[in-house]
């Protein structure tokens, strides 16, 4: 039986049906992506799920009590004031305890009555370990100034603040709008983790295909109106697809062919319908939907001809850049070589975007230099995007720029076609840019940059906002662009498909230079991870301290003696202990386990200390 779902549901936009009478349930337990092309309406249904937008037609049914939690693109803090204010919801007690505790032990004059009460409420509730898990979770989406103005806040950090919200309430069935944006890769992975573990509803949009791969049980594509099911994850979910598609040609051309001759008996029976068999003449127009559907096409290569490179392209020695006393960049040099395609990897915060500025000259390093050739033309995407003239048509956005783009084998493509290939069909682009989506005007800014014919490319997010199709069509520009590239991305997909090397920032100014993709990176990692653990198993207990005979302050009594021989096994087995439960951190995926393994460390540890500290003060005396 569903917990949530829709009963013949319908919604319009700009006097366009985006779905009529969809029928679209969700089950316990279920953890549903749902793909599809921009403005096909998934974000929109996600909203009529949630209730914050009521269908034209139709209505939302769900199971008495259950409890939603919806993560928007961009997330409304109205008649909100700090990040206090928001994480610690006001009808909650145990957030309320909570937040009384945080701020109490983070005042100068503690209330120890007080404090002491808190405590004591919070263990009756058992609130410790969502303590815990509340204060993992901010800390994990770098939220830490809770006395924050949310005005004062970034888009991404904004994102991050509600999902943090989200996930901290722990509702009945998750509803994501693109979960993965302003992530960094390493976030994204614990947040795979955390949706996987237990029996969560989830169901969410996202372009990040390993997210998708790795988190859904079931795909659902949202195309014209329709929906499809695939019982599968992305992988499965692509292959059934590609099946359907062909399919889908192989029956359209059929029915063409079968149109041609219909048409025919059409045009040689009377005029006059009546005359005509009725059946016949509805088979005919059925016959006509049918073969309006996907033609077998040939694909456009988009290999692009760019402007010609010498063999100086761009030279960094030594440059240093520090902010607010804090290292950014130290002391990196490298120099570009023809055909680089380098990805940047690192937590938000690192110091990416910061390099980027600095190699294009928007920012200068406080030491080292950075020299750039004389045929290098950059063409630089950033996260920002870009402001638009919103009276302008979409076409003279890109016009403007250039009328037409040479390809690498001497043809050329003219603006509107190239506009096409990125998936602006004719009425998106004789339309205003005021109509635009947000992520088509990031798609509009990334055309832009792409007309401009550079020979260096410089991408940041460039997957922000853009749906699975679009990718597609990037990463075919993208495989076949003879110039340098440079990519910043959270998309662990993109990383792999177009980058050979990575430059990778700590946060505390050194850049490593690794070749090779984020695959081969994250393997290496692991196996490290592994053989560190193995060197902690297979650890030893120090050598124990011959008996110091010259010591005779006292003779141990037998009782002394039997414990402190005891000891040693004690220390043994407490060592093992804690190696064993170590290990299992790295392979538990439930958060309310991996706390309370957490905390038997910890006292495993306290433990030992103690059983050393006794072991030590007896040997003395042996």
């Amino acid at each position: 039986m569903s917990i949530l779902g829709t009963e013949q549901v319908s919604h319009s936009f700009n006097d366009k049906w985006l779905f009529k009478d969809l029928h679209f349930a969700l089950q316990r337990g279920e953890r549903v992506a749902l793909v599809g092309i921009n403005g096909t309406g998934k974000s929109t249904l996600l909203k009529i799920l949630a209730e914050t937008l009521p269908p034209n037609q139709g209505k939302v049914v769900k199971e008495k009590g259950i409890r939603i939690g919806y993560l928007p693109q961009e997330p409304n803090f109205s008649r909100l004031n700090t990040i206090n204010d928001f994480i610690y919801s006001a009808d909650n007690e145990q957030q309320q305890l909570i937040k009384e505790y945080e701020q109490l032990i983070d005042s100068e004059d503690i209330d120890n009555d007080k404090l002491a009460d808190i405590t004591d409420r919070l263990t009756s509730l058992n609130a410790w370990e969502y303590e815990h898990n509340i204060k993992t979770i901010l800390n994990r989406l770098q939220i830490s100034n809770f006395d924050q103005k949310i005005d004062n806040l970034s888009g991404g950090q904004k994102k991050r603040l509600s999902l943090a919200k989200l996930l901290i309430d722990e509702p009945d069935v998750y509803i994501l709008d693109e979960p993965t944006n302003h992530l960094d890769i390493e976030t994204i992975e614990w947040l795979e983790k955390l949706l996987t573990t237990g029996n969560k509803t989830v169901l969410t949009v996202s372009h990040d295909r390993y997210f998708l791969d790795n988190i859904s049980s079931e795909i659902r594509e949202l195309d014209k109106g329709q929906l499809f099911i695939y019982k599968g994850n992305y992988a499965y979910y692509l292959e059934k697809k590609s099946e359907r598609e062909y399919n889908d040609v192989v029956s359209a051309e059929k029915a063409r062919n079968l149109l041609r001759k219909e048409l025919e008996w059409m045009r040689r029976q009377p005029q006059a319908r009546g005359t005509k068999s009725k059946a016949r003449i509805e088979a005919f127009y059925d016959l006509e939907d049918k073969s309006k559907g996907p033609r077998q096409n040939d694909k456009v290569s988009l290999s692009v001809k760019v402007s010609r490179q010498g063999s100086k392209i761009l030279e960094i020695e030594n440059i240093n850049k520090i902010y607010n006393d804090r290292d950014i960049i130290s002391n990196f040099s490298y120099i570009f070589k023809k055909g680089d395609r380098i990805g940047l990897a690192g937590k938000n915060g690192s110091g990416k975007s910061t390099f980027l500025n600095l190699v294009t000259n928007e920012i200068m390093p406080d030491n080292g230099k950075i020299e750039i050739g004389e045929t290098t033309k950059f063409g630089y995407y950033k996260q920002s995007g870009l402001q638009f003239n919103e009276g302008e048509r979409v076409l003279d956005v890109v016009k403007n720029i250039a009328e037409y783009i040479q390809m690498a084998n001497g043809d050329t493509l003219t603006a509107s076609q190239l506009l096409t290939l990125f998936l602006f069909p004719p009425e998106k682009q004789f339309g205003m840019v005021s109509k635009l989506s947000g992520g088509e005007k990031k798609r509009l800014h990334l055309m832009r940059v792409l007309m401009a014919n550079p020979n260096f490319l410089i991408l940041d997010e460039p997957s922000n906002d853009l749906d699975i199709d679009t990718l597609n069509v990037l990463e075919e520009f993208l495989i076949n662009f003879p110039g340098v590239l440079v990519l910043v991305s959270h998309d662990r997909y993109l990383i792999d498909k177009l980058t050979e090397q990575l430059f990778i920032f700590d946060g505390e100014g050194v850049v490593t230079i690794y070749n090779g993709n984020y695959a081969d990176f994250k393997l290496e990692q692991e196996q490290k991870i592994k053989e560190e653990k193995a060197l902690i198993k297979n650890k030893a207990i120090p050598a124990l301290p011959p008996p110091i005979e010259n010591f005779q302050k006292r003779k141990l009594n037998y009782k002394e003696i039997k414990e402190y021989e005891n000891l040693e096994t004690e220390i043994l087995k407490t060592e093992d202990s804690i190696a064993n439960k170590t290990n299992l951190l790295s392979e538990m995926t439930d958060h309310i386990k991996l706390a309370e393994i957490a905390i038997e460390i910890e006292n495993l540890k306290l433990s030992l200390d103690k059983k050393t500290e006794r072991w030590l003060e007896l040997a003395e005396y042996m």
